[in-house]
């Protein structure tokens, strides 16, 4: 039966684990707070793969103490041996009377069976107590675990009539340093960030995780260690120039292309530090996205952030790959010759739209920043081929 200190111990632990946000890939986020009585002895958060996970690090701080105490997870302690030893058997073996998880370990080499562990060893185990926002917290790893997929985000900058770009193609800058520097915040929590060939000819981005002037003070800082998600572009013809900016950053770079090994410019794409790999095409003949997001998967990418132009990110709308639509809203006009947001064949009637769920309005800097869920497609009309 969990209390209402058990809520306010277990936020603490969310808040913990949440200064893993940026270090910790591909690992989830976790906190753990160990207390007795209600009053906190130990406290610790996971901070990086391979390094020791959130429990043994608390039960360290505790020492002796953590006989007969309460522990709070926000994931379920693992009961496997991989870089790190079991932290079931680590509690355990430190004589804890309780332990409060969050919620289950959706990776099937535990997947309750830490739980089981526990009560196996005596231990009471109450689990459930704040699950949404450690759900929250790690979103693509527990969709990569049981769906085989990262959770995908896009990232757009707009202006007040939906533009992304003037009619040239000059887009920089939409928005204002705030949110620019909250774009930073959400590279750098991602795994990998995915573009398109279009979007590198026309802007020739970096894609990279830059350190923000006031990050020491920032109580979401991006840590100076933290690091590169590795970046990711879309080129079926290989029209990547090797002298493009992705290349003379540090960090990983993967090329996904239709073409054959034999094309002439991948030796000098792979000379110049990229990775370069053969993907299926879609039926429009460009990089079967499915695909791509699978391997990304098998990489162990857990977030993964679309940055690109109207063509890309109204295709993954289309195919149902974008799990959060992150639109930062500036209060501007770029005027009709000006392009849009997304992409969009074959939308002619009013139930043929794609359905977005508000989750969130917030003002950064003088900009407006949307985030939103697509919402599951409506069957379409069968009485008529035609828009009425």
């Amino acid at each position: 039966m969990t209390s209402a200190v058990d809520a306010r111990l277990m936020a603490q632990a969310l808040r913990l684990a949440e200064r893993g946000l940026y270090t910790t890939d591909p690992n989830p986020r976790v906190g753990c707070v160990i207390a007795r009585d209600g009053q906190v002895i130990a406290q610790a958060w996971h901070a990086r793969a391979g390094e020791p996970h959130a429990e043994p690090l608390a039960l360290e701080q505790a020492g002796p103490d953590a006989r007969g105490a309460t522990v709070y997870v926000t994931l379920e302690p693992c009961c496997h041996h991989g870089r790190t030893p079991p932290c079931t058997e680590a509690l355990i073996k430190a004589g804890v009377a309780r332990v409060v998880v969050a919620m289950q370990d959706p990776n099937p080499r535990v997947a309750g069976q830490g739980i089981a562990g526990l009560r196996a060893a005596g231990i009471e185990v109450d689990t459930g107590l704040m699950q949404d926002e450690a759900l929250a917290l790690n979103p693509g790893f527990v969709q990569r675990m049981q769906q085989g997929r990262p959770w995908v985000r896009s990232k757009l900058a707009m202006s007040l009539d939906g533009r992304t770009a003037m009619a040239s193609g000059e887009s920089r800058w939409i928005t204002g340093e705030a949110a620019r520097a909250d774009v930073q915040r959400l590279r750098a929590r991602s795994s990998a960030i995915v573009t398109g060939i279009g979007t590198v000819l026309a802007d020739d981005p970096r894609l990279n995780v830059r350190q923000l002037p006031d990050a020491a003070a920032a109580p979401d800082a991006i840590a100076p260690e933290s690091r590169q998600p590795l970046r990711v572009v879309l080129d079926s013809q290989l029209r990547l120039p090797p002298t493009a900016q992705l290349l003379k950053v540090p960090g990983q770079l993967l090329v996904f292309t239709t073409q054959e090994p034999a094309h002439p410019h991948w030796p000098a794409l792979e000379a110049a530090g990229a990775e370069v790999m053969q993907a299926s095409p879609s039926a429009e003949g460009r990089v079967d996205l499915g695909e791509v997001l699978r391997e990304l998967a098998w990489r162990e990418c857990n977030e993964v952030l679309i940055e690109a132009g109207p063509v890309l990110a109204g295709a993954a709308l289309q195919a149902g790959y974008i799990d959060e639509l992150w639109l930062y809203w500036a209060p501007h006009l770029m005027g009709d010759a000006a392009r849009g947001l997304f992409h969009l064949p074959g939308l002619e009637c009013m139930d043929q739209r794609i359905g977005l769920e508000l989750l969130e309005v917030r003002a950064v800097g003088n900009d407006c920043r949307l985030r939103l869920r697509p919402q599951p497609r409506p069957p379409q009309r069968q009485e008529s081929d035609s828009c009425v």
